[in-house]
């Protein structure tokens, strides 16, 4: 009842639309029970019409009334269903957009663990079947409950001895259906993770599918999709192996109070205790009666499969963000550049430290390099500062300001990243530099991918700054994506730019344009860069070598190189590896 509640109340703005659905229903269950009162009627006079004057004219009363009774149930059943379908369908759009914004707001901590295809099941599937709870299941439910009511109170007003006969096999029912509903739940809940895992094995295999075709592993991949599209048509089919079972029962047991009404109301006709029209009247009433008694399984079947994708929906909804902005957080403005790590502990996993006591001070429009062997936490530093992550212990500043005090949304605004891994969206080059800023011009997308060396090979594409690059810019090269990385990063023109192995998929003639155009910008803003290449590194105002997750060595690159520690032994191998590069290309 919990997510029913919830559910309700986020559906207030279709309050009205329910109401209207609500007397719609209420309206069909009166006409519904106004039907065989009618034909009993019919019988009455056909089996006493010496006792009728005109039975002619009662005759064509009835059926008069019985063709409004008809009409109005038309009228009265596309009111109900299409408002009833108007809310619950602008509910789902409703819900997905909440779970899509919680998404959005969730700390990046939250996404490393899951795959894109579960969430967006969670976004598509499970709250489409919110629809079947609010459109279908629930109005049944009221509407089978409404009709029982009311032809129950029928039937002994017909007669109350052959009433309570007729409901001698509810509580077996009842029984049934409250074990069917708890065995059925799990199943369902089975179900819709099945289901949410072959969409992300689906969603990584039609990313990954170069990979599949360059390894040859069409079968292997072939045989765990074939394995997860089997999990979930198992797990239904055990639901549908229960419903198989429950549906007889209940109509058996229904059938028995029909058998008692049969038998008992017959002896009863013959020795005159009941009138024949009341015999016909009660049955039709009788099959009204477990009419809804029988729809009751496959009404609890569409509540439980929709509050499994309820309880998933409303899982990401009640979930926390790990990192919060305080309540009287501030706005970061006028930023110029400076940034401060203080006694910096951090772990991704517990006991397991990344950051050891990473102290440092940058001053605003610095250029600094951070080297250091592969995991060594140098990315996880500009996670931090982009609050991605908060610090175990220790503080972040930025401009003396910890970046604690401030809201997310001004820290971002001050900070460009451009990854290694570069994210581009499906659409024209024009919008994907764009996106760095609201409402850019061509002149100025134009300006940032000079900037990034970009603009001559945009200028030799097809349509140039719109044409489409595809999915993830499939159609283009890796150091070409880069390119439009740091275009954006340019465009956003934040006074910290940060460049985490900006140049690694780039040539050796276009790294050298781009480090031009890094040396172009630097001064005018604070700029961290990682990377191994030296000819990026060794510009740098200030060099920080880490190792094992704590700072060795802080200089630039004279200082360093004459220390003869760490730098100096990562330049050397370097060095050597660029002099072979060379002696191979010539």
């Amino acid at each position: 009842m919990k997510y029913i509640i919830k559910l309700v109340k986020i559906a207030k703005p279709y309050w009205g639309y329910l109401v209207i659905s609500a007397i719609s229903l209420l309206a069909i269950t009166g006409l519904n029970l106004i039907g065989p009162w009618l034909i009993r009627s019919l019988v009455g006079i056909i089996t006493n019409i010496n006792q009728y004057p005109n039975p002619q004219n009662n005759i064509l009363k009835i059926s008069l009334l019985l063709i409004l009774s008809y009409l109005g149930g038309i009228i009265f059943q596309f009111l109900r269903n299409y408002y009833s379908h108007y809310a619950a369908w602008h509910l789902v759009a409703d819900v997905r957009m909440m779970v899509y914004d919680k998404l959005q707001n969730l700390s990046y901590r939250y996404f490393v663990d899951k795959q894109t295809g579960q969430l967006m099941s969670r976004v598509v599937n499970d709250t489409a079947n919110l629809e079947m709870l609010i459109a279908h299941a629930v109005p049944d439910l009221i509407s089978n409950l409404l009709i029982l009511i009311g032809v129950a109170t029928i039937l002994f007003i017909i007669n109350p001895i052959l009433a309570s006969l007729s409901l001698i096999p509810i509580p077996f029912l009842l029984l049934s259906s409250t074990f069917f509903a708890k065995k059925i739940m799990p199943i369902f809940r089975r179900a819709q993770k099945a289901l949410a895992d072959l969409n992300a094995d689906l969603q990584d295999n039609l990313s990954g599918i170069r990979e599949i075709q360059l390894f040859n592993k069409q079968e292997k991949e072939y045989k765990k999709i074939k394995e997860k599209v089997y999990q979930q048509i198992n797990a239904l089919l055990s639901a549908l192996k229960l419903s198989a079972i429950f549906h007889p029962t209940v109509g058996f047991l229904s059938s028995l109070g029909t058998l008692i009404v049969v038998s008992v109301g017959g002896m009863m006709a013959i020795s005159g205790k009941i009138m024949v029209q009341d015999i016909v009247g009660f049955l039709l009433y009788l099959g009204m009666f477990y009419q809804p008694v029988n729809a009751l399984a496959q009404v609890l079947e569409n509540i439980q499969q929709a509050l499994a994708g309820a309880e998933r929906v409303f899982e990401v909804l009640e979930t926390e963000p790990e990192i919060k902005e305080k309540e009287n957080a501030i706005e970061l403005k006028n930023v110029k550049g400076k940034i401060t790590f203080e006694n910096v502990y951090f772990s991704y996993n517990p006991g397991i430290p990344v950051l050891k006591n990473i102290s440092f001070e940058i001053n605003p429009g610095e250029m600094v390099a951070f080297v250091g062997p592969t995991g060594v936490g140098k990315t996880t530093i500009m996670y931090l500062l982009n609050r991605f992550f908060d610090p175990e212990s220790g503080s972040i500043k930025i401009d003396d300001i910890d970046i604690r005090d401030v809201t997310l949304k001004s820290l971002h605004e001050n900070i460009s990243m451009v990854l290694q891994d570069v994210f581009l969206f499906n659409g024209t080059i024009f919008e994907n530099i764009a996106y760095g800023k609201e409402g850019a011009t061509l002149e100025e997308v134009i300006e940032s991918a000079k900037v990034a060396q970009a603009h001559d090979f945009i200028m030799n594409l097809p349509k140039g700054y719109y044409t489409e690059i595809g999915e993830r810019g499939v159609k283009l090269s890796g150091g070409q994506k880069q390119r439009l990385a740091i275009a954006r990063a340019v465009l956003k023109n934040s006074p910290i730019l940060i460049l985490d192995e900006a140049t690694s998929s780039v040539d050796t003639e276009t790294e050298t344009e781009i480090q031009k155009a890094i040396n172009n910008l630097a001064g005018t803003r604070t700029i961290l860069i990682i990377a191994h290449r030296l000819s990026t590194v060794k510009r740098a105002d200030k060099i920080i070598v880490l190792k094992d997750g704590e700072i060795v060595e802080v200089g630039n690159h004279e200082e360093l190189m004459k220390r003869k520690g760490l730098y100096y032994k990562l330049c050397s191998v370097q060095f050597a590896e660029d002099k072979m590069a060379e002696i191979i290309r010539n």
